[in-house]
């Protein structure tokens, strides 16, 4: 079943993975709510190195100790239910940059469930 095909809007929000909300990771938070919303879909990538408005270098590498990678979350839907979201957005990222753009989608297909 195709549920997002054509103009969408995608929301990027990056964030430190050690970022935390009520004892838990805000990015899992972010997913939660965005599943709970009914938003076509989120993923959470973790960064490799990267820096932010606190000019610290964050990395991966051997010799650092960084236990504050930088996230990114992605989520893409129309951008009425998009920016309906926002306000969650608001409430749970205190540091870090939300980023929106338009973007095409050629194809979103959901999962056929076996019965």
């Amino acid at each position: 079943m195709t549920r997002l095909t054509g103009t969408a809007m995608r929301v990027t929000i990056f964030i430190g993975e050690s970022d935390l909300w009520h004892h838990k990771p805000v990015y899992t938070e972010i997913v939660h709510r965005a599943h709970r919303a009914g938003l076509a879909g989120a993923s959470v990538f973790q960064g490799i190195e990267g820096f932010g408005a606190s000019s610290l270098i964050h990395t991966v590498r051997l010799l650092s100790l960084s236990e504050d990678l930088p996230v990114a979350i992605v989520i893409v839907d129309d951008e009425e239910r998009i920016r309906a979201f926002l306000p969650q957005l608001d409430e749970l990222v205190t540091e870090g940059l939300v980023i929106l753009d338009g973007c095409e989608v050629i194809r979103y297909a959901g999962r056929e469930t076996s019965k």
